[in-house]
């Protein structure tokens, strides 16, 4: 596949991540929240098993590998997850796509802490204006500037919880395909998922007979399209192009995030919130290190070039 096909089918699956935002607002407004996105991720995790079956690579996990991929369904399917879905009953779409922008930079952190990856002058300015970013939105809450909202908060929470699992999916990924990595936690997730919603939501099953046909249109879009397909196809790309380059295109979700819920919910785009845009893609590029992988990239393809000019 080549790069402008990879790079058109990236910005593709980073609109249909953002407007997803917006499919899973209305998804938790029809339904018991932690319920339908139970259903949710199992639906998508049952399209990855059996896209891994028809191109005959579903593995078994060993022990080892089933405590990362444990954790990481802990903390990036049940954690991250219960969180969205919490929070984006009680806060905006717009606000949700935002904070969620933070994921790669809240990842550059924890891999800085964890991985003992290395901090750098960009790097801590670009999670300085990633954080600066976020206040601007937590801070404007409905009491005004100041008040931190209980939702955007929640959004937060779903951002870390998820960084932290992709630290493990890291060490994971030396002994396991990432594509297989994806289908075992989202189906081990989907279950701790369904385990809180019977004690949270004892009425969850019964709320979906509430939906009608559009929802669950809604429904299947959002989890064969954004949570299926989109990380299938985002794994791929990362593995062709790498996991700076693929990185960048990460910056776009807040874009269709804010541009949907616009477009599709009605919501008002304030002042803070575009501050808040500003503030956090500077931080995301920064702060992952992707600037300094496209000048070092740029560098070494250049380098007889410059040194023949001097």
């Amino acid at each position: 596949m080549s790069k402008p096909v990879i790079y058109g089918l990236l910005l593709l699956i980073m609109m249909i991540w953002g407007f997803n935002v917006i499919a899973i607002k209305v998804l938790v407004e029809y339904f018991a929240p932690v319920t339908i996105t139970a259903f949710r991720i199992l639906t998508a995790g049952i399209v990855v098993m059996l896209f891994l079956g028809v191109k005959r690579e579903f593995r078994r996990v060993s022990r080892q590998q089933l405590v990362y991929v444990t954790v990481g369904a802990l903390t990036g399917i049940l954690g991250h997850h219960y969180f969205l879905a919490s929070g984006l009953t009680i806060t905006s779409a717009s606000n949700t796509g935002l904070i969620l922008g933070l994921v790669p930079l809240m990842t550059s952190i924890f891999a800085i802490f964890f991985l003992r990856d290395r901090l750098t002058i960009l790097k801590f300015l670009g999670i300085l204006l990633g954080l600066t970013g976020v206040s601007f939105i937590v801070l404007n809450g409905t009491d005004g500037i100041g008040s931190i909202s209980k939702g955007d908060f929640y959004i937060f929470c779903s951002v870390i919880t998820q960084a932290i699992s992709f630290i493990y999916i890291k060490k994971a990924t030396k002994t396991m395909d990432p594509l297989l990595i994806t289908g075992w936690m989202q189906v081990i997730g989907a279950l701790f998922l369904f385990t809180v919603s019977f004690q949270m939501e004892p009425k969850g099953i019964s709320s979906l007979s509430e939906g009608n046909l559009w929802v669950w249109g809604v429904f299947f879009a959002s989890a064969i399209l954004a949570t299926g397909i989109g990380h299938m196809f985002y794994n791929k790309a990362i593995h062709q192009l790498g996991a700076g380059e693929t990185a960048i295109f990460i910056n776009l979700t807040p874009f269709f995030s804010l541009t949907g819920s616009y477009l599709f919910l009605d919501e008002t785009i304030a002042l803070p919130q575009l501050l808040g845009f500003i503030f956090i893609v500077a931080g995301v590029v920064l702060g992952t290190g992707a600037l300094e992988n496209k000048q070092k990239t740029f560098w070494r393809a250049n380098k007889s070039v410059f040194k023949k000019s001097s």
